[in-house]
C-alpha cells in the first residue's frame, strides 16, 4: 500500500486529489496539510511513501518543507512530487536540486498523476525528459550557486558518461543501447553515482549533470 501525504493550500484541491488517490486498492491518504509547516509534521509523524507538495504555501512555503524533508535522515525513505500550476518555474528547479523526485503541473491527466506516484514509490525519478530538460536549462544559468556541488573526481569516467546521459533524459534501458551493455549494468552505474555523489535520485543527477557541464543547455 502507497501512503500518502498531500500539500496544498486549497481544500478543493486537495479533495479532488484524494477522491481520485483513496480510490485506488493501492493508494491510501494518511494526512493532509495546507501550508509547509503542516507538511512537514505530518511527514514526520507519518513517513508517508509519498508526499505531493504544492510548491506555492503560506507558513513556510513547499520548498521550505521540501529541504527539511530531504535533509532528514529519517525521512531518506519519503519520496516528494512537486505540483505546481506552472511547468517552468524556479521554485520547481530548486526543489528538484534539493532532492524532490519531480513533478507534476496540477492539470494533469489523472491516469498520468496515478503512474506518477506509483513510479516514485518504486523508487523512480517522475521526469519527464522534455519539460524536465526545458526547466533545467532554463534556470540553471541564472540560479544561484548551489552551497556545494561533490566533486567530478569522485566520480569514474564511465559513470561520467552514464550521469551526462542520464541529464539527456535517457532511461537505464537507453542508457544501455547506447554504451552496449546490459540494463543491469546501467542500472548499476547510475546508482553507483548516486552513492557518490550522495543524492536522492534520478532528478538530482540531471540538474548535477547540468551544473557540472556534463550536458550543456541547448545540446542533445
Amino acid at each position: 500500500m502507497i501512503r500518502l501525504v498531500l500539500a496544498d493550500d486549497q481544500a478543493l484541491v486537495r479533495a479532488g486529489f484524494r477522491a481520485l488517490l483513496d480510490a485506488q486498492p493501492d493508494m491510501t491518504v494518511v494526512a493532509e496539510a495546507a501550508d509547509g509547516a503542516t507538511a512537514l509534521a505530518a511527514v514526520r509523524e507519518h513517513r508517508p511513501d509519498v508526499v505531493l507538495m504544492d510548491i506555492r504555501m503560506p507558513g513556510g512555503d513547499g520548498l521550505e518543507a521540501t529541504r527539511h524533508i530531504t535533509a532528514d535522515p529519517a525521512l531518506a525513505d519519503t519520496r516528494i512530487v512537486i505540483l505546481t500550476t506552472f511547468d517552468l518555474d524556479e521554485y520547481v528547479f530548486e526543489a528538484l536540486r534539493n532532492g524532490a523526485s519531480g513533478f507534476l503541473v496540477k492539470d494533469t491527466e489523472p491516469a498520468e498523476l496515478l503512474r506518477g506516484v506509483r513510479s516514485v514509490a518504486e523508487g523512480d525519478a517522475l521526469l519527464s525528459p522534455g519539460v524536465t530538460r526545458r526547466l533545467i536549462e532554463e534556470y540553471t544559468a541564472q540560479a544561484s550557486a548551489p552551497a556545494e556541488v561533490p566533486d567530478l573526481e569522485l566520480l569514474t569516467t564511465r559513470e561520467r558518461e552514464v550521469v551526462g546521459l542520464v541529464g539527456q533524459g535517457l532511461s537505464n534501458e537507453e542508457i544501455a543501447e547506447h554504451l552496449v551493455v546490459s540494463p543491469l549494468t546501467a542500472k548499476t552505474h547510475v546508482s553507483r553515482a548516486m552513492v557518490k555523489l550522495a543524492v536522492r535520485d534520478r532528478a538530482q543527477l540531471v540538474v548535477f549533470a547540468y551544473e557540472t557541464g556534463l550536458v550543456r543547455p541547448g545540446r542533445r
